[in-house]
């Protein structure tokens, strides 16, 4: 299973601004700017929230099972990007507010959260009570990382052990800070001292990236993607599909409907059979109404039958196929269940699969099926 949540705060903190509020602007950004003999960095980052009440209820409650989390951010025209580099986060450690400036005001925005400061211009409380160690301050001992070659822009990174510390009460969940590798600064306490041996406080000319914000009119805000497997496996008196059905497979999705409510949760009933069944004359009904089941699979397994959910409009993948995608199985044949509030309302999506057999064997088949299976969810 895939779900999706979507941030409720996030900014930029920019050094180069000092106390610049930007908490409505569209794009996020991990700068490192430099001057013009290419020293003295000026960086920037991102921090971002997202309310983690609703899965941590599921996870204590056993609906949710070992789940993996992912931190998806999306490419918004990064510049003069170098050819390799990593993205870090870190799990904030003190409050802070968004605030509702704009990067173009003038006079610019001092209320909400900035390099210098995590809340309010009228309070301006420094995130770590010295100004030169701003820039927002985070707990170092558990952290995430992805690296980026030249052609990578968007990020799926792994933040597994970041949440888990928040779910088990470790850390308050203040939210990521998203940043280059290393520091400006020597550690997130604030000492304020140059790290030149770190990707933000050297010299080196690593280029902007930017990604889409909450803010964005655009399909592609940030999210954090929660992975389980939640798959189901009892056939009951059910046949598999033999080999020569797999060979010549049709995949049909029995009750799917037009729209779906944005917080609804639903069931997918998929059939799969071979193109021209095999007659039996010891059975009287029809082989075309016979149920069978698709090769099942396991997070050990690679065999298998997995959906993935597809914006009809972009074809950007929504959910991949990986065991987080596959399908269950129960005595009347093969489904599986979305949460409809994972993805973005008055959007239509596409319902795609993929089918593997015989991988213990040197006769393995991959088969992909695009039948143009399509809903959309509304408000």
């Amino acid at each position: 299973m895939h779900y999706f949540i979507f941030p409720d705060i996030d900014t930029t903190l920019y050094q180069a601004s000092g106390s610049m509020n930007v908490g409505l602007d569209e794009v996020l950004e991990v700068r490192k700017d430099l001057d013009a003999s290419g020293e003295n960095p000026k960086v920037s980052r991102i921090v971002m929230k997202f309310d983690l009440n609703e899965i941590s209820r599921s996870v204590s409650d056993g609906t949710i099972t070992n789940p993996k989390y992912y931190l998806n951010l999306y490419d918004a025209r990064p510049s003069e990007l170098s050819t390799s580099q990593s993205l870090w986060a870190y799990p904030v450690s003190q409050s802070w507010i968004e605030g509702e400036g704009f990067k173009g005001d003038n006079p610019k925005s001092e209320d909400g959260a900035s390099w210098n400061y995590k809340d309010n211009g009228d309070t301006k409380t420094q995130w770590d009570g010295a100004v030169t160690g701003s820039g927002g301050t985070w707990h170092s001992d558990v952290y995430a990382s992805q690296s980026l070659e030249y052609s990578t822009r968007d990020i799926r990174m792994d933040v597994t052990p970041i949440v888990n510390k928040w779910f088990d009460g470790t850390y308050a969940n203040e939210g990521f800070i998203v940043k280059r590798s290393g520091s400006i600064v020597s550690n997130g306490s604030g000492s304020g001292t140059l790290n030149t041996g770190s990707a933000e406080g050297n010299n080196d000319r690593l280029g902007n990236l930017s990604f889409f914000s909450r803010q964005t009119n655009t399909i592609y805000p940030p999210k954090l993607e929660v992975e389980w497997y939640d798959t189901k496996w009892s056939t009951g008196s059910l046949s598999a599909l033999g080999k020569s059905e797999l060979e010549d497979l049709q995949i049909y999705v029995k009750n799917i409907r037009p729209e779906y409510k944005e917080k609804s949760k639903a069931k997918f009933r998929v059939t799969g059979r071979g193109r021209y069944p095999t007659k039996s004359y010891s059975n009287t009904a029809s082989e075309y109404l016979t149920a069978k089941y698709l090769p099942s699979g396991s997070t050990l397994v690679k065999d298998g039958a997995y959906y993935s959910i597809v914006d009809a409009d972009t074809e950007d993948v929504i959910v991949n196929y990986g065991t987080g995608s596959l399908l269950s199985c129960d005595s009347d044949g093969n489904y599986f269940n979305f949460w409809m509030n994972g993805l973005q309302a008055e959007r239509y999506y596409k319902i795609c699969f993929r089918v593997v057999s015989g991988s213990d064997t040197t006769e393995e088949m991959v088969s992909h099926y695009d039948n143009d299976y399509t809903f959309k969810v509304v408000r």
